[in-house]
Protein backbone atom coordinates (compact mmCIF):
# COMPACT_ATOMS: atom_id res chain seq x y z
CA UNK A 1 0.00 0.00 0.00
CA UNK A 2 2.85 2.35 0.63
CA UNK A 3 4.25 1.92 -2.61
CA UNK A 4 0.66 2.25 -4.15
CA UNK A 5 0.79 5.67 -2.52
CA UNK A 6 4.18 6.67 -3.15
CA UNK A 7 3.41 6.09 -7.05
CA UNK A 8 1.88 9.48 -7.34
CA UNK A 9 4.89 11.45 -6.61
CA UNK A 10 6.97 8.84 -8.66
CA UNK A 11 6.80 4.96 -10.62
CA UNK A 12 7.78 2.09 -7.94
CA UNK A 13 9.39 -1.05 -9.87
CA UNK A 14 8.10 -3.72 -8.71
CA UNK A 15 9.81 -6.90 -10.82
CA UNK A 16 11.71 -6.30 -13.79
CA UNK A 17 12.63 -9.50 -16.47
CA UNK A 18 14.33 -9.99 -19.81
CA UNK A 19 11.52 -11.35 -22.40
CA UNK A 20 12.50 -13.30 -25.61
CA UNK A 21 9.80 -11.14 -27.59
CA UNK A 22 9.63 -7.93 -25.72
CA UNK A 23 13.71 -7.66 -24.51
CA UNK A 24 12.38 -6.24 -20.94
CA UNK A 25 9.32 -6.54 -19.30
CA UNK A 26 8.69 -4.27 -15.95
CA UNK A 27 5.41 -4.42 -13.63
CA UNK A 28 5.69 -0.61 -11.98
CA UNK A 29 3.23 1.35 -9.64
CA UNK A 30 2.26 4.05 -11.12
CA UNK A 31 -0.46 7.01 -10.19
CA UNK A 32 -1.65 4.39 -8.24
CA UNK A 33 -2.05 1.43 -10.26
CA UNK A 34 0.11 -1.92 -11.54
CA UNK A 35 1.60 -1.07 -14.93
CA UNK A 36 3.12 -3.57 -17.62
CA UNK A 37 5.66 -2.10 -19.70
CA UNK A 38 8.24 -2.65 -22.02
CA UNK A 39 11.08 -0.45 -22.45
CA UNK A 40 9.69 1.61 -24.50
CA UNK A 41 5.87 1.72 -24.42
CA UNK A 42 2.84 0.38 -22.49
CA UNK A 43 1.87 -2.95 -22.68
CA UNK A 44 -1.11 -3.28 -20.24
CA UNK A 45 -3.12 -1.43 -17.48
CA UNK A 46 -2.08 1.70 -18.85
CA UNK A 47 -2.47 3.55 -22.13
CA UNK A 48 -2.62 0.61 -23.72
CA UNK A 49 -5.83 -0.29 -21.79
CA UNK A 50 -7.77 3.26 -22.30
CA UNK A 51 -6.94 2.71 -25.81
CA UNK A 52 -8.84 -0.62 -26.05
CA UNK A 53 -11.41 0.48 -23.83
CA UNK A 54 -12.25 3.67 -26.30
CA UNK A 55 -12.50 0.70 -29.49
CA UNK A 56 -14.81 -1.34 -27.63
CA UNK A 57 -16.75 1.52 -26.59
CA UNK A 58 -16.67 2.38 -30.63
CA UNK A 59 -18.11 -1.14 -31.07
CA UNK A 60 -20.48 -0.74 -28.05
CA UNK A 61 -20.91 -2.83 -25.00
CA UNK A 62 -24.49 -3.92 -25.12
CA UNK A 63 -23.72 -5.42 -28.93
CA UNK A 64 -20.55 -6.85 -27.36
CA UNK A 65 -22.37 -8.51 -24.62
CA UNK A 66 -24.44 -10.41 -26.99
CA UNK A 67 -21.52 -12.13 -28.47
CA UNK A 68 -20.80 -15.73 -28.18
CA UNK A 69 -17.42 -15.72 -28.84
CA UNK A 70 -14.22 -13.33 -28.85
CA UNK A 71 -10.49 -13.88 -30.04
CA UNK A 72 -8.00 -11.70 -28.61
CA UNK A 73 -4.00 -11.99 -30.75
CA UNK A 74 -2.18 -10.43 -28.00
CA UNK A 75 -2.88 -11.11 -24.45
CA UNK A 76 0.13 -9.08 -22.53
CA UNK A 77 -0.79 -8.59 -19.16
CA UNK A 78 -4.77 -8.86 -19.82
CA UNK A 79 -6.06 -5.41 -19.48
CA UNK A 80 -8.43 -6.08 -22.77
CA UNK A 81 -9.49 -9.26 -21.03
CA UNK A 82 -10.61 -7.00 -17.50
CA UNK A 83 -12.50 -4.43 -19.65
CA UNK A 84 -14.44 -7.22 -21.14
CA UNK A 85 -15.06 -8.98 -18.01
CA UNK A 86 -15.51 -5.99 -15.63
CA UNK A 87 -16.87 -2.93 -18.10
CA UNK A 88 -18.22 -4.93 -20.91
CA UNK A 89 -19.96 -7.29 -18.55
CA UNK A 90 -19.48 -10.16 -21.21
CA UNK A 91 -19.78 -13.64 -20.37
CA UNK A 92 -19.05 -15.93 -23.67
CA UNK A 93 -15.96 -17.24 -24.04
CA UNK A 94 -12.80 -15.62 -24.80
CA UNK A 95 -9.63 -17.23 -25.96
CA UNK A 96 -6.47 -15.29 -25.36
CA UNK A 97 -3.36 -16.03 -27.55
CA UNK A 98 -0.27 -14.65 -26.26
CA UNK A 99 3.86 -16.10 -27.72
CA UNK A 100 5.54 -15.10 -24.71
CA UNK A 101 4.84 -17.54 -22.38
CA UNK A 102 6.74 -14.94 -19.53
CA UNK A 103 4.43 -12.39 -20.07
CA UNK A 104 1.18 -14.47 -19.15
CA UNK A 105 3.27 -16.16 -16.40
CA UNK A 106 3.24 -11.93 -15.19
CA UNK A 107 -0.52 -11.65 -16.10
CA UNK A 108 -1.02 -14.25 -13.96
CA UNK A 109 1.05 -13.44 -10.54
CA UNK A 110 0.80 -9.70 -10.68
CA UNK A 111 -3.02 -9.06 -12.51
CA UNK A 112 -5.27 -12.05 -11.81
CA UNK A 113 -5.51 -12.72 -15.02
CA UNK A 114 -6.13 -16.98 -14.48
CA UNK A 115 -9.33 -15.66 -12.34
CA UNK A 116 -11.73 -14.84 -15.28
CA UNK A 117 -13.62 -18.07 -16.31
CA UNK A 118 -14.47 -18.80 -19.32
CA UNK A 119 -10.81 -17.93 -20.33
CA UNK A 120 -8.84 -19.87 -21.92
CA UNK A 121 -5.07 -18.60 -22.86
CA UNK A 122 -2.86 -20.36 -25.95
CA UNK A 123 0.51 -19.87 -25.66
CA UNK A 124 1.69 -19.64 -29.69
CA UNK A 125 2.21 -17.34 -32.22
CA UNK A 126 -0.68 -15.66 -33.65
CA UNK A 127 0.25 -16.09 -37.21
CA UNK A 128 0.22 -19.66 -36.15
CA UNK A 129 -2.61 -20.05 -34.31
CA UNK A 130 -5.18 -18.20 -36.94
CA UNK A 131 -3.68 -20.75 -39.64
CA UNK A 132 -4.81 -23.92 -37.39
CA UNK A 133 -7.75 -22.68 -35.78
CA UNK A 134 -11.08 -24.17 -36.86
CA UNK A 135 -13.19 -21.73 -35.14
CA UNK A 136 -15.09 -18.57 -36.19
CA UNK A 137 -15.46 -15.54 -33.74
CA UNK A 138 -18.01 -12.43 -33.15
CA UNK A 139 -14.99 -10.31 -32.25
CA UNK A 140 -11.47 -10.30 -33.08
CA UNK A 141 -9.20 -8.49 -30.95
CA UNK A 142 -5.31 -7.51 -32.63
CA UNK A 143 -3.00 -6.05 -30.04
CA UNK A 144 0.46 -7.47 -31.29
CA UNK A 145 3.65 -5.63 -30.59
CA UNK A 146 7.45 -6.12 -30.22
CA UNK A 147 7.69 -3.15 -27.66
CA UNK A 148 7.14 -0.41 -30.65
CA UNK A 149 7.59 -2.65 -33.37
CA UNK A 150 4.57 -4.26 -35.26
CA UNK A 151 4.98 -7.63 -37.27
CA UNK A 152 4.80 -7.09 -40.78
CA UNK A 153 2.35 -10.18 -41.01
CA UNK A 154 -0.27 -8.28 -39.70
CA UNK A 155 -0.46 -5.89 -42.67
CA UNK A 156 -0.53 -9.05 -45.25
CA UNK A 157 -3.28 -10.02 -47.21
CA UNK A 158 -2.54 -13.71 -46.36
CA UNK A 159 -3.05 -13.10 -42.69
CA UNK A 160 -6.26 -10.25 -43.21
CA UNK A 161 -7.87 -12.88 -45.47
CA UNK A 162 -7.39 -15.48 -43.17
CA UNK A 163 -8.85 -13.40 -40.14
CA UNK A 164 -11.78 -12.08 -42.05
CA UNK A 165 -12.38 -15.72 -43.03
CA UNK A 166 -12.34 -16.75 -39.34
CA UNK A 167 -14.85 -13.25 -38.02
CA UNK A 168 -18.26 -14.37 -38.34
CA UNK A 169 -20.94 -12.36 -40.08
CA UNK A 170 -21.59 -8.99 -37.96
CA UNK A 171 -18.82 -9.52 -36.32
CA UNK A 172 -16.16 -6.94 -35.49
CA UNK A 173 -12.29 -6.73 -35.61
CA UNK A 174 -10.79 -4.54 -33.52
CA UNK A 175 -6.73 -3.46 -34.46
CA UNK A 176 -4.67 -1.28 -32.42
CA UNK A 177 -1.87 -0.16 -34.18
CA UNK A 178 1.10 2.81 -33.06
CA UNK A 179 1.67 5.41 -35.75
CA UNK A 180 4.67 7.32 -34.63
CA UNK A 181 5.80 8.25 -38.50
CA UNK A 182 4.32 9.22 -41.43
CA UNK A 183 5.11 5.58 -42.60
CA UNK A 184 3.05 4.10 -39.79
CA UNK A 185 0.02 6.12 -41.10
CA UNK A 186 0.85 5.21 -45.46
CA UNK A 187 0.95 1.91 -43.81
CA UNK A 188 -2.14 1.88 -42.16
CA UNK A 189 -3.79 4.17 -45.10
CA UNK A 190 -3.07 1.03 -47.29
CA UNK A 191 -4.55 -1.27 -45.10
CA UNK A 192 -7.62 0.38 -45.01
CA UNK A 193 -8.23 0.21 -48.70
CA UNK A 194 -7.87 -3.79 -48.36
CA UNK A 195 -11.31 -4.02 -47.51
CA UNK A 196 -14.19 -4.86 -49.87
CA UNK A 197 -17.54 -3.15 -49.86
CA UNK A 198 -18.18 -6.27 -47.79
CA UNK A 199 -16.73 -4.62 -45.03
CA UNK A 200 -17.17 -1.08 -43.17
CA UNK A 201 -14.25 -0.19 -41.99
CA UNK A 202 -13.19 3.19 -39.68
CA UNK A 203 -10.12 4.45 -38.42
CA UNK A 204 -9.64 6.15 -34.91
CA UNK A 205 -6.34 8.68 -35.34
CA UNK A 206 -4.63 9.74 -32.69
CA UNK A 207 -6.01 7.48 -29.63
CA UNK A 208 -3.11 7.90 -26.60
CA UNK A 209 -1.47 9.92 -29.05
CA UNK A 210 0.74 7.32 -30.84
CA UNK A 211 -2.07 4.67 -31.07
CA UNK A 212 -4.61 4.59 -34.09
CA UNK A 213 -7.53 2.26 -34.16
CA UNK A 214 -9.18 0.24 -36.56
CA UNK A 215 -12.84 -1.11 -36.18
CA UNK A 216 -14.10 -2.93 -38.77
CA UNK A 217 -17.54 -4.64 -39.52
CA UNK A 218 -18.09 -7.95 -41.30
CA UNK A 219 -21.42 -7.39 -43.62
CA UNK A 220 -21.61 -9.97 -45.38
Amino acid sequence: MIKRLLSYFLPIKVYETPSKTSKNLEVTWNNGYLVLDSKNTNYSFGSLQRALKKGLKYIGYERIRNFESILILGVAGGSVIETLKKDVKFDGKITGVEIDATVVDIANKYFGLSKYDNLEIVIDDAFEFVLKTKDTYDLIIIDIFQDTIMPNFLFEDYFINRINFLLNVNGFILFNTMALKYKDRRRNAIYKSKFDSNYSVRLYPKIEEHNELFTIKKLQ
